[in-house]
């Protein structure tokens, strides 16, 4: 049976035993779907390139790329896609230009001190120059059963998120506090009920379950998959997070990526925890 998804980790903080791949502080997942292919977030680096060519996949094929938001970790490896495909223009290899789809504060500059800049270092001006853009606060359908989730909207208290000495600096120079708003998520609409994709759920994983259900309709979640942004939390977070989880009755749970050791073992008492690293992959019917 054809899946109605499969799921490639290019990208993670975790390697597999036996599974010889690189890892890094990044993420990056290949996706395909009806006929659709999709690169969700790059790395930090070349290295979601560099392991998607030891699994013999083809990246100059895209027809989306979506980024989950602007920090470097999701959006670093843009310049070296850039590379790849204009390199194999050059050597007259065929070459699709994905749309790319974002939030529309994805590109904003990032100073957080003493870095300059901790979003994408390549602006939304010199992107369009390769891909062509839409972003969007709103849902936007890639395929009939996969969905960019747009602005998460933000309603437990628990998951809110303190922006400390971070800034963005908006479309007119200002800056301001920078609560990541584009933070966004996929959700496909398989068979037994929604699989949330994430790439670090700075908005709150609830709050993007949340919005999935909306959005599409079905209150069913069965799998999660990508980086919940539990590296340090509170108590209170872990602990409701813990329990709405646990309400989900989830197939499974993949927390990866910027979810902490102790994080993981806290989230295990209530869902079933699964493994993730660069190299394995995903299927859902």
């Amino acid at each position: 049976m054809v899946p109605g998804l499969s799921l490639i980790v290019l990208s993670d903080n975790n390697t597999i035993t036996d599974r010889y791949f690189s890892g890094e502080p990044g993420l990056s997942f290949l996706i395909e779907t009806e006929g659709k292919k999709i690169l969700f977030d790059t790395g930090y680096s070349d290295l979601f390139l560099k392991n998607a060519q030891k699994l013999n996949e083809n990246l100059l094929d895209l027809d989306f790329i979506v980024l989950s938001h602007g920090h470097l970790d999701h959006t670093g490896g843009l310049p070296h896609l850039i590379q790849h495909m204009t390199t194999s223009v050059i050597h007259k290899m065929p070459v699709k230009k994905p749309l790319i789809v974002a939030h529309p504060h994805c590109f904003y500059p990032r100073p957080k001190p003493p870095l300059p800049n901790i979003g994408s270092i390549v602006p939304a001006d010199e992107l369009s120059r390769h891909f062509p853009i839409k972003t969007s606060i709103e849902p936007v359908w890639l395929s009939d059963r996969l969905v960019f989730l747009g602005q998460i909207e933000r309603t437990f208290d628990f998951e809110e998120f303190d922006p400390g000495t971070r800034t963005i600096i908006m479309n007119n120079g200002a800056e301001e506090k920078d609560f990541l708003l584009d933070d966004s998520a996929l959700a496909f609409r398989a068979a037994r009920g929604l699989v949330i994709i994430t790439g670090c759920s700075h908005a709150g994983i609830c709050n993007i379950v949340e919005q999935a259900r909306k959005v599409c309709g079905d209150n069913r979640i069965i799998d999660i998959i990508g980086g919940l942004h539990l590296l340090t939390p509170g108590r209170q977070r872990i602990d409701n997070t813990g329990l709405y989880l646990k309400g989900l009755n989830l197939d499974a749970l993949h927390a990866c990526h910027c979810t902490s050791f102790s994080s993981k073992i806290e989230l295990a008492r209530e869902s079933l925890l699964k493994e993730v690293g660069a190299g394995m992959s995903y299927e859902w019917d």
